[in-house]
């Protein structure tokens, strides 16, 4: 073999073995980011000394499928109220026992897309609850709430409202007596106007720079932070400070992956920080929150923030979006729906 044949093998060698080696780099470039293993369960931590340690939703109430808290036994006093329900009250003959009303409650707790609730004076303490067997109530009083994220109560849902109140008055024996339908439809189409004004949902997309997020590496980081799974896959959250309450964040991605058989395979390119607003106390301080774990997981996960469609977000147009968001916590505030209060997330719900 001539020097210049071995010279070309040489180089074809060399050749080859580059191309393996790029190759290997290439897939190992390209194979989303893992999870790290760990010897013990990871302690979330806070961020730059807010407490981020969860708190089990179980041990509170129960949560819907969008992993909102519903309202435990703290909430479970008198309900209603005139800043957002319209409300009848029905006179009573003689003193009824908790189970006669019970019995003769509407089978739904809704009139059209309106939450409907009914309340009884308690002839021992003298307070309005919902009823409960082994109480005897000397007044009844049927409420259905003004408005949410659906609307405006209409006059088909209060002809409904005066139908299921007036059937519960005529079982127990009682009267009712109803406002008036054309001041409640009014009043529920200002309050309306005014929640659709001051309702924010805020949201910031995480996306990968470089190479893709695996499930388990996603689940990982934030955990890291607090963030405990939620109702539905793909989804996690942030518990609030206090039992019972929605979680102050939220965080989604894509839910194949998170169901997928073996998570190490997946590949994801983005996931969702949430903030639902009204539903949230202004003294967890949320949106700092929603911004420092967005820098943090952006920071571990080589990811860069953006919007919705995909515009990188800056610092100035962050601290934008929170100087507006403080006039809207004055707003509610003056208007007596306080972000985080019940009947804050009762009307925005």
């Amino acid at each position: 073999m001539s020097k210049l044949q071995i010279g070309l093998a040489i180089a074809g060698a060399l050749l080859l073995a580059a191309l393996v080696v790029h190759g290997a780099w290439t897939a190992r470039r390209n194979q989303p980011r893992l999870a790290e293993p760990e010897a013990a369960p990871v302690e979330p931590h806070g961020l730059d000394g807010l407490s981020l340690d969860p708190v089990a939703p179980a041990a509170a109430g129960s949560a819907d499928e969008d992993g909102l808290l519903l309202p435990t036994m703290q909430d479970r006093r008198a309900q209603l109220d005139p800043l957002i329900d319209v409300s009848a009250t029905i006179e009573l003959e003689h003193p009824v026992s908790g189970e006669a009303v019970l019995q003769h409650m509407p089978a739904t707790r809704r009139v059209g897309s309106k939450p409907y609730a009914i309340e009884g004076l308690d002839q021992a303490t003298g307070q309005w609850e919902p009823p409960q067997p082994g109480r005897r109530y000397s007044a009844l009083q049927a409420g259905v709430q003004l408005a949410n994220r659906a609307g405006a109560l209409n006059e088909i849902e209060y002809s409904e409202f005066v139908m299921k109140t007036q059937a519960l008055a005529d079982a127990v024996g009682g009267t009712p007596e109803f406002p008036d339908m054309l001041d409640a439809v009014a009043r529920a189409r200002e309050l309306d106007a005014f929640a659709s004004e001051h309702d924010a949902q805020l949201s910031v997309t995480l996306r990968a720079r470089h190479t893709a997020w695996s499930a388990g590496y996603v689940q990982q980081n934030a955990a890291r932070l607090g963030f405990v799974a939620g109702v539905l896959p793909g989804r996690m959250v942030l518990p609030a400070s206090v039992g019972g309450q929605p979680p102050v964040l939220g965080l989604h991605y894509d839910a194949q992956a998170a169901q997928a058989e073996d998570p190490a395979q997946t590949a994801i390119r983005e996931m969702t920080l949430s903030l639902d607003v009204a539903q949230v106390a202004r003294s967890e301080q949320p949106y700092v929150r929603l911004r420092e774990t967005a820098t943090r997981l952006a920071e571990v996960m080589d990811g860069q923030i953006t919007d919705d469609n995909g515009q990188f977000l800056s610092t100035d147009a962050m601290d934008l979006i929170g100087s507006e968001l403080e006039n809207l916590y004055d707003k509610l505030d003056e208007r007596e729906l306080s972000a985080g209060s019940l009947l804050a997330r009762r009307l925005f719900s």
